[in-house]
This record gives structure tokens, C-alpha cells and sequence, in this order.
């Protein structure tokens, strides 16, 4: 008998701003890179350019703050697996979303993470504390922030003369590669 074609993994997108990450999961989608198909996204307050993406491209989207709300909103919308872009509200994801709900930090954790150290923040810090190198991590979404079991990370160097611009460009280069990889073998090594 042959294999039947596997269906596409629900993903409900978590995000707080513009939407980027999420557009360039969209993206690997499309090109059949990711094997997902977007079940609703979320953002935490209205006005956001990541909604306006969403209505653009004809994804399911509302507006969620509370954790209650959150997982309400991605079980009635039948999403197994949770991408958090940007999001910037906590959320521990319960039972039915453990191991399935992995973000995309813009630093080497453990260092630069926890409540507060998002975007430009992280970037500051790490200019600050004079490192060498910086990049991204992807983790399973667990407990406090940034806290969860880390899969992999990029490293990118910090150049002599770096603002937090330009090293943000360098990181979020790398994790427009990193989060969608990380994240489709984590899909197809999904039994169900």
C-alpha cells in the first residue's frame, strides 16, 4: 500500500511587532520548504503590522495578551505547533503544546535573554559587554523566558564599529535561515 501524503502541520504564529519572521516562515511555506500551513496568528495588542500581514495574506488573525486567551485561541483554530516571532508576552504553553512551540531569540543563550531583552536590548547588551560574537538561538518555549531547551543557534561575528543596527542586519540574516530550518525537521520528525 503507499505512503499516504502527509498532511501539512497546523502552525499557530505568535507575534508582538512587525511580522518579519513570521513573513519569512510564510515564505519557506510557500516554497515548500516548511511543511506547515499557518492555522491562525496571534498578536498581543491591536495595531501591529504583523496582523496587517496576516489579513494580507489571508491568514486567520486576532489579538491575544492573556495565556488563557492564547491557547484558547490556537486549540478553537486547530493548531498543533506554535512559531513565536517576535512575541513579546509571557506564555507557558500547557500539556498539549509542550515541545511543540519553539521561538527565535536574537542572541547566544543562556547569555542576553530573560523578561526585557528583546530586539535592540539584546543588541545594546551585547555591544556593551564587548563580545566577540553574537547570533541567535532557537528553544522550545518552557517555563520563564527564554528558558526552554535550546536546538540550535547561529553565530555571527561583532565587528569593530557595530551599532545595534548593524548587528541586528547580521542576526536577523541568520535567523531567517535557522528558524525555518530548525523548525521544519522538527515537523517532520512529528509522528502525528
Amino acid at each position: 500500500m503507499p505512503d499516504r501524503p502527509r498532511v501539512p502541520a497546523r502552525l499557530g504564529i505568535l507575534l508582538s511587532g512587525s511580522g518579519t519572521t513570521y513573513a519569512n516562515l510564510v515564505d519557506h511555506i510557500r516554497a515548500g520548504s516548511l511543511p506547515a500551513e499557518i492555522a491562525v496568528v496571534i498578536g498581543s495588542k491591536p495595531g501591529i503590522l504583523g496582523l496587517t500581514r496576516a489579513a494580507g495574506f489571508g491568514h486567520p488573525h486576532l489579538i491575544a495578551s492573556r495565556s488563557d486567551e492564547v491557547t484558547a485561541a490556537l486549540r478553537q483554530h486547530g493548531a498543533r505547533w506554535v512559531a513565536a516571532c517576535g512575541w513579546l508576552k509571557y506564555w507557558d504553553p500547557p500539556s498539549d503544546f509542550a515541545g511543540r512551540a519553539l521561538n527565535i531569540h536574537p542572541s547566544l543563550l543562556p547569555k542576553f535573554g530573560g523578561k526585557g531583552m528583546y530586539g535592540h536590548h539584546v543588541h545594546e547588551a551585547v555591544l556593551a559587554a564587548g563580545e566577540r560574537e553574537s547570533g541567535c538561538t532557537v528553544h522550545v518555549m518552557a517555563g520563564d523566558y527564554d528558558s526552554g531547551p535550546m536546538l540550535a543557534q547561529a553565530r555571527v561575528p561583532v565587528h569593530p564599529g557595530d551599532t545595534p543596527d548593524t548587528l541586528a542586519a547580521r542576526v536577523q540574516a541568520a535567523e531567517r535561515e535557522l528558524f525555518p530550518r530548525v523548525l521544519a525537521e522538527r515537523l517532520r520528525a512529528d509522528p502525528g
